[in-house]
């Protein structure tokens, strides 16, 4: 779409999970566009997602945002139950042992001995500590979670534009102009929800420099011998050092967990990433690894104290951000977009985020005193 100029209530910068789900949620209760810098949204860490809901990943701050959002994901049909488990290698003890502190009577866990292991983890090498079990863990229908919000936008009367990467964003009266490639947006607020391109975004309208650092992760896709039984839980190291689930058709999605600063980019997997990846499951399974089918990466990123960014920024008026919301933007979708969307709009949180304070996600708690410390 090629015109001079567009006017809407608030114009969300990033069409991937995070601006989509606040377009749906914001609705028709305000005239939305949304502008997507690549020819199509959701091409970057949308697209590449491990595709999990977990309410323990992410940390503890984070799981009321994810136990929260398990009712949407579930009633429109976006969660697989899969389980987990949390593997102890060796020394891993304490690593189960933290995890059990830190989530106490929040999220269910099942402690397992090494022996169980064994029957639950065809192939496992005898060398393990033990484990924690998490139930609930399910796999996500991303691809369709993402749809869903872009269907439930346009209907609601929200605009998409492509290939609209934005150029420069500027204060005209009471209004913002964002250019783009697709033209420009004049709009009263702008929300950045613009993934690993957050900062550089909020650089354009001269909001608080907070520092939303991109990190690669890698995903191989690879065939094992023997096959992974259709039943396998979703498998994670304790110490975080890798993760690995079963496929629909039969293969295994395999991480090294690493987390490398990369700058914001379409980023490629690493040969090494691979290699380590496949190195660590063989220390931990008797399979054989036929092949590498394909590999990728994405970009989690995140604030420097690893905590979504929710809100309005004190320097840059009608100046929102929706970014910083690393590995667990998916699976906190739900949540985040209803919080989000009532901070937008003036109004109270809806129920089913009702008992969450966004103050400890706000861009505020990054202000400076004179010393240049955080207050």
């Amino acid at each position: 779409m090629n015109a001079a100029f567009l006017r809407a209530d608030i114009v969300i910068i990033g069409a991937g999970i995070a601006g989509a789900s606040l377009a749906a949620e914001i609705g028709d209760a305000a005239n939305v566009v949304l502008l997507e810098g690549e020819a199509q949204p959701g091409y970057h860490s949308t697209g590449r997602s491990a595709a999990f809901w977990s309410e323990t990943y992410g940390g503890p701050a984070i799981q009321p945002l994810t136990t929260a959002s398990h009712a949407y994901l579930r009633k429109h049909g976006f969660l697989r139950p899969i389980g987990a488990i949390h593997l102890a290698g060796p020394g891993g003890r304490a690593a189960i042992d933290g995890l059990e502190r830190e989530y106490g009577e929040a999220v269910r866990l099942e402690r397992v001995s090494p022996d169980t292991l064994g029957a639950l983890i065809p192939g496992l090498r005898a060398h393990q500590e033990g484990g924690l079990v998490e139930p609930t863990v399910c796999s996500i229908d991303v691809a369709g979670l993402h749809a869903h919000y872009l269907r439930r936008a346009r209907r609601a009367g929200a605009t998409l534009l492509a290939d609209a990467q934005a150029s420069a964003i500027t204060r005209e009266g009471e209004a913002w102009r964002v250019r783009s490639r697709a033209g420009d947006v004049l709009a009263k607020i702008v929300v950045d929800a613009a993934g690993a391109w957050a900062g550089e975004v909020a650089a354009l309208a001269g909001a608080r420099p907070i520092s939303i650092t991109p990190y690669r992760r890698t995903i191989v896709q690879i065939e094992v011998d023997p096959a992974p039984p259709a039943d396998l839980p979703f498998i994670i190291d304790a110490e975080q050092r890798f993760y690995f689930k079963r496929e629909a058709n039969g293969r295994l999605w395999l991480s090294p967990h690493d987390e490398t600063p990369s700058p914001a980019c379409d980023v490629v997997p690493e040969e090494i990433d691979i290699a380590t990846a496949i190195d660590r499951l063989e220390a931990v399974v008797r399979w054989r690894v036929l092949r590498v089918e394909r590999a990728w990466a994405g970009l989690r990123s995140f604030a420097p104290d690893r905590l979504p960014v929710y809100g309005f920024d004190d320097r840059a008026a009608g100046f929102f951000w929706f970014a910083g919301q690393g590995g667990f933007g998916i699976q906190t979708a739900p949540a985040a977009a209803m919080i989000a969307a009532s901070q937008l709009l003036g109004q109270p949180l809806p129920t089913p985020v009702a008992h969450i304070d966004p103050r400890c996600y706000a861009p505020g708690r990054f202000r400076q005193d004179r010393a240049g410390l955080k207050s």
